[in-house]
C-alpha cells in the first residue's frame, strides 16, 4: 500500500507540473514584477545593485524576519549546546603553519568582510554575504588555536545593537515615510559608495548581526563540553 500511495503522489505531481508547464508561454517569464523593479529601482532607491533594492527597499520586513530566524536558530543551539566544563579537555593548537596562517588570513578577511558589507549596494554581495566572512575571520583563528575563546558578551552586545540599529532605521522610516524600512536620506550619486540613502546603514547593521550570530554559533559549537570517555 505504501508504494502504491507512492506512486499516486507521484504520478499526481507529474501530472500538476505538466498541467503548469503546458501553460506557460515558451520563452515568456510569468512573473512580472521583476520586470517593474528593474524599471524603477534605480530611482527609487538609488542602489546600482537592484538585490539591495529589494532585499532591503521593497521586501525589508522578509530580511527581519530572515534575521529573526538566524536568532532563533542560533540562540536554540547556543542552548542546546551549553558550555564547556573549566577542566574539560581542549584539542591541541595547531602547528606552526596552521597558526601563522590563521593570524595572517584574520584581518584579511576582516577586510574583505567589510568591503563587502559596505559595497553591498554597489556591487553583489552584502551584509548576510559579508557577514558570514566576517564570523569566518574569527573562527579560523579558534580553530588553529582552541585554547583561544572568543567573549559571547562581546559578541552579545555586537548582535544586540546591530539588531537595534537595523529596527529603529526601520521605525524612523515608518515615522517619516509611513512605511517601514522605507529608503531615508539622500539618495545621491548612483554608483558612488554614498548612495542609496540609508540601505548602506542597513546592510551594515545586517552585517555586524549576521556575523555575531554565527560567530557566537561556532563559538558554543568550539566550547561544547567534550563527551565522557
Amino acid at each position: 500500500m505504501r508504494n502504491v500511495a507512492s506512486l499516486v503522489f507521484g504520478v499526481g505531481l507529474a501530472f500538476l507540473l505538466l498541467v503548469i508547464g503546458g501553460q506557460l508561454a515558451f520563452g515568456d517569464p510569468p512573473m512580472r514584477v521583476g520586470a517593474e523593479i528593474l524599471g524603477v529601482a534605480g530611482s527609487q532607491v538609488g542602489a546600482a545593485n537592484i538585490v539591495t533594492a529589494v532585499v532591503l527597499g521593497y521586501r525589508g520586513i522578509d530580511t527581519l524576519g530572515e534575521l529573526s530566524i538566524l536568532f532563533a536558530a542560533a540562540t536554540a543551539a547556543g542552548l542546546v549546546l551549553g558550555h564547556r566544563r573549566a577542566d574539560a579537555p581542549r584539542d591541541p593548537p595547531g602547528g606552526l603553519i596552521l597558526r601563522a596562517g590563521a593570524d595572517l588570513l584574520f584581518p584579511l578577511l576582516l577586510v574583505v568582510g567589510f568591503y563587502v558589507i559596505v559595497h553591498g549596494h554597489l556591487t553583489p554581495g552584502g551584509g548576510f554575504q559579508g557577514g558570514v566572512i566576517l564570523a569566518a575571520a574569527f573562527f579560523v583563528a579558534v580553530l588553529a588555536d582552541p585554547a583561544r575563546s572568543l567573549s559571547h558578551g562581546l559578541i552579545a552586545w555586537i548582535e544586540g545593537l546591530a539588531g537595534a540599529s537595523f529596527i529603529l532605521i526601520g521605525i524612523w522610516a515608518l515615522v517619516e515615510e509611513g512605511t517601514f524600512l522605507a529608503p531615508m536620506l539622500s539618495k545621491g550619486v548612483m554608483g558612488q559608495i554614498l548612495s542609496a540613502g540609508t540601505l548602506p546603514l542597513l546592510y551594515l547593521a545586517v552585517g555586524l548581526k549576521v556575523g555575531s550570530e554565527l560567530a557566537g554559533l561556532m563559538a558554543h559549537l568550539s566550547d561544547a563540553e567534550a563527551p565522557d570517555q
